[in-house]
């Protein structure tokens, strides 16, 4: 009988016990080999970022940056994960699966609602608009999109329930201890977590200044990657061709060191080519005698709008280059002419009004005869656009009442003039209470987008729902919704003295009833009988319902200045926010054809879409005018501003605004959020880089090309332009703060108007007091609540 050693009896039952273990060592030190590792959150971040890309339609060739970006993140995450005991790893990488994949899908979700991505710097506008009233809507997206968010999720559900066999750290518990120190001097040594950090961090830094380096490539896409990323603007564009990672990267940084506007390569020259006016050349000897809507003088003033500034001084006398780009470009531009009808409503009293959501569509002279009557005898404005822009209503009276297109990103251009205090100079409360207006504005919703400082800022004394205007409660105190733009006409015509004062009014009015979802609400069955026999769909009927409360509305405003003696030296104009873009199949049936989908035009995803849904109705009339005035230049919100302030005869700088004024010979242009742009010659599609003459317009190919470099360049700076001004405070310094006209708000609480007689049966809403009366207590409860829902 031979003696063993106890030594070498531990190695032979080691080797007998290797062959049972053999599989689980081996996959155990692959498993936590870096190769195995290291994949985990690339892959993740790649799939994520494919998934946005793919089912939001965007153009995939910007792949390899976004995905480069991808790779450089997640190894961030990876780095991390190396300094962690593996149960550990394996838990917090399920975690992060989660918040990242979770993250995404709420991105995805915010762009079908919101039009466009929900970045950090937007959560202070969401807080204060109460957006989770929206609760209904963001569930039903949800819903209507939960087969994409399923696959959205593969990668993080592989995590959770394979996590254990990625990471390795149930082995330890299956593999005797003195296997696991042979394992570890064996082929099949484990790479260290000090390898696998350090593997990460140097993969950080090579796959980030590999993706700096596609950034900086000439991709020859109409917006360039490279100007994008030095961008705090253009979430969507910097989503499709940077990645969502950058999209929020950028924008954490923007947001805790906020960004001067940067200044784009542009090349200035190229704006005054062939066929335009020196700006500094004014031709102002041309007469001619025409036969305006009214009587007009003989002789015409073709002298251009434009004031005594000189952009030379005002540029060489300052070192901010933001300044010195708007100087070099409003000094590169030709003004428009005046025309015949400038100063046709001169003295005129104004009233604006932003129609929620209006369509053109809609009108008819059988359901909607005030609106009917306002369009055609007025000036008729027959290629006039309502494009879609950033924060759809807010940035709708951007252009209706700054003549400014939009920023497309953070800080929201309206709502940021009245956060600084900018001189807004060119607003028609500024122009006109210089002259010694009353500028009064109402709203029928609460307090959104802080107009009441924007609008205070502009001018304008400030009256909304709950604070110096009445709205609509049932008798129970319960807010009725939407508020009907009529009720709001009627009331805000007996807050104020300004119908009956000797003084002229500037009067503003954005209205609510128009606003989505399209059904059988509180504003609809208003009108529900009259629309009973026509035929279209419900939702349609809905639709349409909500047009005809605003041609109520404007019926009881004629009725009102005609009561007051006013209504032949006033002058109104009306024009939509933006189309109702959740209501796309509705406007394709109201017009016989195909525009897209309610889901492409909420994401304002232009590729898809047929831009001629834009197309719509602006009301500029007086009661004064003889016969109507045919308009086929091509025109836009942003062009009202200019209009007006000509039809005035106000002193203004066409060279200063986005819009230029409709009746003047300048030629028309239109920018949508694509950047795609409509002209009287052609359109030019941004995404095929191509132009397509209208019928009848011959242009050589390097007219063509000239043609498109030059108007290219205009739409930039145009869309460029605004952030600048709004930033720097431009306006003061070209004219100083002599003169500006401040507003005012109404700070008491105003009451709800409960009518006398209520249905016996209680309505439908879950907040409904329990008083059977109505009661002050009831009325301030449902204030205090605000249970009206909020508008975007």
């Amino acid at each position: 009988m031979i003696s063993m050693s106890p030594e070498k009896g531990i190695v032979i039952s080691m080797k007998k016990n290797l062959s049972k273990y053999y599989t689980r060592i081996r996959n155990f030190t692959v498993k936590n080999s870096l190769w195995e590792r290291v994949w985990l959150f690339p892959i993740l971040a790649m799939w994520l970022e494919l998934f946005v890309h793919i089912f939001d339609g965007n153009d995939l060739r910007f792949a390899p940056i976004y995905l480069v970006f991808a790779i450089s993140y997640s190894l961030l995450f990876t780095a991390i994960s190396a300094l962690m005991k593996p149960r550990t790893a394996k838990n917090y990488s399920k975690v992060m699966a989660v918040i990242l994949t979770v993250s995404y899908g709420a991105e995805f979700i915010a762009k079908t609602i919101l039009q466009t991505y929900y970045p950090l710097s937007s959560m202070k506008t969401a807080a204060e608009n109460h957006l989770y009233q929206f609760i209904d809507v963001i569930f039903l997206n949800i819903g209507l999109n939960l087969h994409k968010l399923i696959i959205l999720f593969i990668p993080a559900i592989y995590i959770i329930v394979f996590g254990r066999f990625i990471f390795g750290d149930d082995i330890e518990k299956e593999v005797p201890h003195h296997l696991i120190e042979v394992m570890k001097t064996s082929k099949y040594k484990a790479v260290t977590p000090k390898m696998l950090l350090a593997g990460s961090i140097l993969g950080i830094f090579l796959f980030h200044y590999l993706g700096l380096g596609l950034v900086h490539l000439p991709w020859g896409a109409g917006v360039r990657p490279k100007d994008l990323y030095y961008s705090d603007t253009d979430y969507n564009y910097q989503n499709e061709q940077l990645g969502m990672y950058n999209m929020l990267r950028l924008d954490i940084i923007h947001t805790l060191v906020p960004s001067t506007v940067r200044v784009p390569d542009t090349n200035l020259d190229i704006i005054t080519g062939p066929g335009t006016e020196d700006p500094k050349t004014p031709d102002s000897g041309e007469t001619v005698t025409t036969e305006g809507a009214i009587d007009q003088p003989p002789a015409v003033d073709r002298s251009p709008n434009a004031m005594d500034i000189d952009f030379d001084a005002i540029a060489a006398g300052t070192s901010n280059k933001d300044v010195k780009w708007l100087c070099d470009y409003f000094g590169s531009i030709a003004p428009t002419n005046k025309n015949e009808y400038t100063g046709m409503f001169k003295g005129y009293n104004v009233i604006f009004i932003t129609m929620e959501a209006f369509d053109y569509l809609a009108v008819s002279e059988e359901y909607t005869p005030t609106l009917y009557r306002l369009m055609h005898e007025g000036f008729v404005f027959n290629n006039f656009y309502s494009a879609l822009h950033f924060t759809s209503t807010s940035n709708g009276e951007c252009q209706h009442l700054l003549g400014l297109y939009p920023k497309n990103g953070q800080p929201i251009s309206m709502a940021r003039t009245g956060e600084l205090g900018t001189n807004c100079y060119f607003s028609l409360a500024q122009q006109l209470g210089r002259l010694g207006y009353n500028n009064y504005g109402y709203h029928n919703n609460w307090d959104l987008y802080e107009r009441a400082d924007s609008h205070r800022n502009l001018g304008y004394n400030w009256r909304w729902c709950g604070r110096g205007m009445l709205y609509e409660a049932d008798r129970y105190g319960n807010l009725k919704w939407p508020q009907r733009d009529s009720f709001m006409i009627e009331h805000s015509t007996d807050l104020d003295d300004w119908l009956t004062s000797d003084k002229p009014f500037n009067i503003y009015y954005l209205t609510v009833s128009g606003h989505t979802p399209y059904s059988w609400n509180w504003v609809c069955n208003q009108h529900k009988e009259l629309l009973e026999d026509a035929p279209w769909t419900e939702t349609t009927k809905a639709y349409v319902a909500t047009v005809v409360e605003v041609d109520k509305a404007m019926e009881v405003l004629l009725q009102k200045l005609e009561d007051a003696g006013k209504l032949e030296n006033t002058l109104i104009i009306a024009s939509p926010d933006h189309v109702p873009y959740t209501a796309v199949e509705n406007m394709g049936e109201l017009a016989g054809r195909d525009f897209g989908t309610s889901e492409a035009a909420a994401a304002i995803n232009e590729r898809v879409l047929d831009l001629e849904l834009y197309r719509n109705g602006l009301i500029i009339w007086s009661a004064s005018m003889k016969e109507p005035v045919q308009v086929d230049k091509v025109c836009c919100q942003v062009d009202i501003l200019p209009t007006v302030s000509n039809l005035l005869g106000l002193e203004y700088d066409s060279r200063m605004l986005s819009g230029t004024d409709i009746l003047s010979d300048s030629e028309g242009l239109v920018v949508f959020s694509s950047r795609c742009w409509r002209t009287d010659k052609g359109f030019f599609d941004r995404f095929t880089e191509t132009f397509t003459p209208n019928e009848g317009v011959e242009m050589s190919e390097e007219e063509t090309k000239a043609y498109v470099d030059r108007f290219k360049t205009i739409a930039s700076c145009r869309l460029n332009m605004t952030a600048r001004i709004i930033e720097n405070n431009f306006y003061s310094i070209v004219f100083g703060e002599e003169g500006r006209v401040k507003g005012s708000l109404m700070t008491e609480k105003t009451g709800a108007y409960v009518p006398p007689a209520e249905p016996e049966t209680k309505p439908d809403n879950n907040d409904t007091p329990a008083e059977t009366e109505t009661s002050v207590e009831a009325i301030e409860d449902a204030q205090e609540r605000e249970l009206l829902p909020r508008t975007r």
